[in-house]
């Protein structure tokens, strides 16, 4: 799984391509379909409560300073990011947001949260995690493409950690890990997103299914995970095909090699920017597919904007975990309730989904350290948060059961992309937003490597403090 990177340009795709595969997550390249201005909505941006939360900062009188990075006035807090490599700030926004917010209702049980950026420079990761070793109470709102070299870092100095995102399969519900989504190690994630598509919306598309993906040792488990869940829905997999890392000079004999296939629907892992020429190639010459699968990656403004007038042919969709549309915030208090608190604290920057991604994982950390009081140590935090059985970060997303992290996804929503914008596909909700009861698929036994545990590095949960 260590990626062999060879050239700049194969590092930068190898992050974003690490990033577009993230299970349940937002590619590092997502733009905004949320700004930061308040639309006059009442949400209160200075109240210590977020949506159905309530009082989730408040001051104190603590007296104790009871593990790495906690004293009686501060909580260091760290935030591992790629954004100094990949130039997308959507984590340290988030983190800048949220402590800012949170210190000003009095901080958790009166200690401020001090926001510890570090950065990985995208191969520095294991340097960075050692680091955080070193100084840091929890990692929170954090996210590295190359996560994974950098688990059982993290795990032999048990350092507990709650992400905005996990990406390489090493992570994905390894040891001391509270992931505000639902994510399980052992099912097919979006299991409910391709049966709606291949069995409701479009079953004329089922034995007529491709995947083109950017070829790198990251993404192989990642596309043999969707392969195998296809085929698991129905599907039949007629066409695959992989790109140099680097990205295409000319995407025309991919798209040749689609229309020569005969099909219908596209399972696509890369950019942004490089699924918009494919998709320019496609329709100059006149192939319409009935669906592309375009992922969370795709998801916000640039991608409209890119993709420009292949967007009234082709169907472009992506799957969001389980979070409230970023364009429909006006009509969730705590969608909206993020989007107020940007524009007070970090004013004309973009609200992303890995930014609400984040901003849960903030919120997670506040409630399971606020309930530890003075006595506030990493065996508390963690096991604050695993109690927490239909977590929804306050109505930023659908309930998660952090009690059982390896779980199936049960309840999901999909995008379409429109000229016009992202809008809600009609993938029948019957829960709100959401839909819920997803098919369970079990992924057979080798198709990823197994989370980093705490006995892989010697340790066992006594050694949690």
């Amino acid at each position: 799984m260590r990626p062999q990177i060879r050239t700049l340009a194969a590092v930068a795709a190898v992050a974003l391509l690490a990033a577009a595969c993230g299970r349940s997550g937002s590619g590092a390249s997502g733009g905004s379909s949320a700004t930061g201005q308040a639309s006059g909505n009442t949400a209160q941006v200075s109240s210590a409560s977020f949506g159905s939360l309530k009082n989730v900062c408040h001051p104190g009188k603590p007296t104790s300073a009871p593990d790495q990075g906690v004293t009686a006035s501060q909580i260091t807090v760290g935030v591992l990011t790629d954004e100094a490599f990949t130039k997308v700030p959507d984590l340290v926004n988030a983190a800048k947001v949220f402590t800012s917010w949170c210190n000003a209702a009095g901080g958790i049980d009166g200690r401020k949260i001090v926001a510890n950026i570090g950065q990985t420079g995208l191969l520095q990761v294991v340097q960075a995690m050692t680091a955080a070793c070193g100084k840091d109470f929890v990692l929170a709102g954090n996210s590295e493409a190359l996560d994974g070299l950098a688990t059982k870092t993290r795990v032999s100095c048990l350092l507990p950690e709650f992400p905005a995102q996990v990406v390489m399969p090493q992570n994905i519900n390894s040891a001391l890990q509270a992931y505000p989504q639902s994510d399980g190690h052992s099912y097919a994630p979006y299991a409910g997103y391709y049966s709606w598509l291949l069995k409701q919306a479009y079953p004329d598309s089922a034995k007529h299914v491709g995947i083109l993906y950017g070829q790198s040792p990251i993404t192989a488990p990642l596309v043999a995970d969707e392969k195998i869940t296809i085929q698991a829905e129905g599907g039949k997999m007629a066409y695959s095909g992989a790109f140099p890392a680097t990205g295409a000079t000319d995407w025309t004999p991919y798209a040749e090699a689609v229309k020569s296939k005969g099909i219908k629907g596209l399972v696509f892992y890369g950019t942004p920017q490089e699924l918009a020429a494919l998709e320019l190639d496609l329709t100059n010459m006149n192939y319409k597919l009935d669906w592309i699968d375009a992922n969370s990656n795709a998801y916000g403004a640039p991608f409209i904007g890119l993709a420009g007038k292949s967007l009234s042919v082709q169907h472009n969709y992506a799957a969001l975990a389980g979070y409230y549309p970023l364009e429909k915030a006006s009509a969730n208090p705590a969608t909206e309730q993020v989007v107020q608190l940007f524009a007070k604290y970090a004013p004309g920057q973009p609200v992303t989904l890995q930014g609400l991604q984040a901003f849960s994982a903030w919120l997670l950390f506040a409630e399971s350290a606020g309930s530890c009081g003075n006595n506030l140590t990493r065996a508390c935090i963690y096991a604050a948060a695993l109690k927490q059985t239909a977590w929804t970060g306050g109505g930023l997303q659908a309930p998660v059961n952090l009690s059982k992290p390896d779980s199936p996804v049960s309840c999901w929503n999909a995008e379409e992309a429109t000229p016009t914008g992202w809008k809600p596909a009609a993938f029948d909700p019957n829960n709100g937003v959401y839909r819920c009861g997803a098919p369970v698929f079990k992924l057979p036994a080798g198709v990823y490597p197994p989370p980093v545990s705490l006995s892989d590095v010697g340790k066992s949960m006594s050694d949690l403090k």
